[in-house]
């Protein structure tokens, strides 16, 4: 069963949790969890998701660090789609931190910081 954004945020109690639920809510559309769920430091004014992209799936590679005790955590991921008719995916490594104890997105690592 996918979730709504507020059971979203309420279930990520670590970095990989909060990676599943914002791949959640790309799927679904769901702007508002994809928003609150970005770092305040790097987030853009405006967050969306395209609703043509159909999402096929997503794989977690590796997490780093991120527990519940952990400040910040690291998760490889691949995530497939389909946009504009053609198959593609997603590689990236990003970067989560805890800020007054929620879990959040903070951006893609370069090739130099990991």
């Amino acid at each position: 069963m996918l979730r709504t954004g507020t059971e979203q945020s309420a279930l990520a109690r670590d970095r990989r949790s909060l990676m599943r639920s914002r791949y959640t809510a790309f799927a679904l559309g769901n702007q508002d969890h994809l928003f609150r769920t970005w770092h305040p430091s790097t987030r853009p004014a405006e967050v969306s998701a395209d609703p043509s992209t159909e999402w096929l799936g997503l794989t977690i590679h590796e997490t780093e660090a991120g527990q519940a005790k952990d400040e910040s955590g690291v998760v490889e991921f691949t995530a497939r789609y389909i946009a504009a008719g053609r198959g593609d995916s997603q590689h990236e490594v990003s970067l989560f931190r805890k800020r007054a104890g929620r879990w959040m997105y903070v951006a893609a690592m370069t090739d130099e910081e990991t």
